[in-house]
């Protein structure tokens, strides 16, 4: 008797319990299918980002550069990395000339574990805690097949990939979940939500910065730190020298998107604390075809949309065309970036 009585009550609570579960997701459901609704309707606040401090990883050129011009019009302080210090230099004093606001470069090759570790300890002591992550830097081994792609090539893209962003948070984010406060960002691209034919290493790259991200923002959300905030945009071809030659079969769909509207998009969706930026928006179209979509029928669709051909006009630039090159002395960038 006295075990059934155990049971009975055991088997209530597993039912009030399932029940309180339902009630949850009926009112969360509602709540953010409402909320979702009036985004549409109405242009949300943006934060006010003036005097946080952004780390723009792969930024001497193309987006990277673009979104810290942007960000830095915002009155933010501009920490920026890039293997290329001879490019990198150039645009940290082409930015401190444009902008009134404080320019920090730091030569730092992101595939590099110590490195990042390295690195992210001097700008910890230099100019403080960066507050704004934005995981930007991205290679593409370029016009291969799996088994022809050189090794070191493929090595290079995963680890620049996704494994940088393993320990750039690793570097950045125990600061930000102290304070409760912080947005990270990851660059990804399309080629993380599709896979694409001759970018085998390339898209589990990016799948794997993706999915990355996304289990970042639910545990900081188990971890009750709703301060800290992540963004993962998934852009479609842009207009750099990364997938030069490229063309879309479908422009008008799918087009080839103008770098400085992707950076001011990507810069938008921060100041709006946007989840998630697919660019162009039919992308979330063929997102929702996805989850449904039999096989086979998603190969004939990518083939629609050109995934099975992309990079067969590639001339884009494949890998690192400047070795890496440490400047004799990085803390000059303390000095050079109050000027």
């Amino acid at each position: 008797m006295h075990n059934q009585v155990i049971q009975y009550f055991e088997w209530l609570f597993i039912k009030l319990h399932s029940v309180k579960d339902f009630i949850e997701l009926t009112i969360g459901a509602t709540f953010y299918f409402f909320e979702a609704f009036v985004r549409l309707l109405l242009q949300p606040a943006r934060k006010d980002v003036e005097g946080e401090i952004v780390l723009i990883t792969g930024a001497a050129q193309g987006i990277g550069k673009l979104i810290a011009e942007e960000l830095g019009r915002l009155g933010v302080t501009l920490v920026l990395w890039d293997v290329n210090w001879e490019a990198l230099d150039k645009t940290a004093k082409e930015l401190r000339r444009m902008l009134d606001v404080r320019v920090y470069a730091y030569a730092c090759d992101c595939s590099r574990r110590t490195e990042v570790y390295k690195v992210a300890d001097l700008v910890k002591r230099e100019v403080g805690d960066v507050s704004i992550l934005v995981n930007n830097a991205g290679v593409v081994t370029g016009k291969y097949t799996f088994t022809e792609a050189p090794d070191n090539l493929v090595d290079r893209t995963l680890r620049v990939n996704a494994a940088a962003h393993f320990w750039t948070y690793k570097a950045f984010l125990p600061a930000m979940i102290a304070r409760d406060h912080g947005h990270l960002v990851c660059v990804a691209c399309h080629g993380g939500l599709f896979a694409m034919n001759g970018l085998a290493d390339y898209c589990a790259s990016k799948f794997a910065a993706v999915g990355f991200a996304e289990s970042i923002a639910l545990e900081l959300l188990v971890l009750k730190r709703e301060g800290i905030k992540t963004t993962i945009v998934c852009p479609y071809l842009i207009n750099t020298t990364m997938f030069g030659g490229c063309q879309t079969k479908w422009p008008s769909f799918l087009p080839i998107i103008d770098q400085k509207d992707a950076a001011k998009r990507i810069v938008d969706a921060i100041l709006c604390e946007q989840m998630f930026l697919l660019l162009p928006s039919s992308l979330y179209l063929l997102m929702a075809l996805k989850s449904f979509m039999p096989a086979k029928l998603g190969i004939i669709f990518v083939n629609f949309f050109g995934g099975l051909d992309l990079m067969d006009r590639f001339r884009g630039i494949p890998v690192p065309t400047v070795s890496y090159k440490r400047p004799q002395r990085q803390r000059e960038n303390s000095v050079l970036g109050e000027t």
